[in-house]
């Protein structure tokens, strides 16, 4: 659990330690792959990250959920990522949108898929007020097959689920998709993420709160990074 006393501090903070971890990958091998999660939570973090000094054109950028949207519909987490991150130095970065005109939602699902063989080193999560992350909502239909399936990615539906808002259908990171890493992280802001946290940390139901997945997951540890 990592503790900052100002968003500033926390946006720092977090963009130093996934260039870190990306610049250690960066050394070891040909390539870095990072997937990242939407949401207005996260925005600050990739800007900052994106003035980073890495060598950007061999960092693969992907996304951790979409909705079913077009990569350039206001709404959709493609366009937050351009927007936020993919400037400055991190322009040469190689981002792979899952959804694209012309693409069923069966065809991006598996494309996501294809690209997820080669697995993220970094994936950096974000937690909704109802304990959701990715795409991956309470109670939703399916959740157990989303939740115990083989596949990197899957289609979701989440009608009757009141923090998907009016975005029902999405394509969602699963736990298998998820244990590959080598690096959590847990993006969060405010007095309520900080206590619906220590419910979500209490227990052990990812149908209760599927956010538990971050740490439920076998594999890598998770770093919380969290201000007021």
């Amino acid at each position: 659990m990592h503790s900052y006393e100002s968003q500033t501090q926390w946006t720092w903070a977090a963009a130093v330690a996934i260039s870190s971890v990306l610049a250690r990958d960066l050394q070891q091998q040909p390539r870095a792959r990072l997937l990242l999660s939407g949401g207005s939570t996260p925005a600050p973090v990739y800007e900052a990250l994106s003035k980073a000094p890495l060598d950007w054109d061999r960092v693969d950028v992907a996304l951790v959920d979409e909705r079913w949207l077009l990569p350039d519909d206001p709404d959709s987490n493609s366009r937050l990522i351009r927007e936020s991150l993919l400037r400055n130095n991190a322009a040469a970065a190689r981002f792979e949108n899952i959804t694209r005109p012309g693409r069923s939602i069966e065809e991006a699902v598996s494309a996501a898929n294809l690209h997820a063989q080669a697995p993220a080193g970094v994936v950096v999560l974000g937690m909704g007020e109802d304990g959701h992350t990715a795409s991956l909502f309470p109670r939703m239909q399916h959740l157990d097959a989303a939740l115990d399936s083989r596949a990197a990615y899957v289609p979701v539906d989440a009608t009757g689920c009141p923090g998907a808002g009016k975005f029902l259908r999405r394509i969602s990171l699963t736990p298998a998709g998820l244990a590959p890493a080598h690096t959590r992280l847990l993006l969060i802001r405010g007095e309520s993420k900080r206590k619906l946290l220590d419910r979500v940390l209490d227990g052990d139901d990812a149908h209760e709160y599927p956010a538990r997945i971050a740490f439920l997951t076998p594999g890598a540890p998770l770093h919380i990074h969290w201000c007021p």
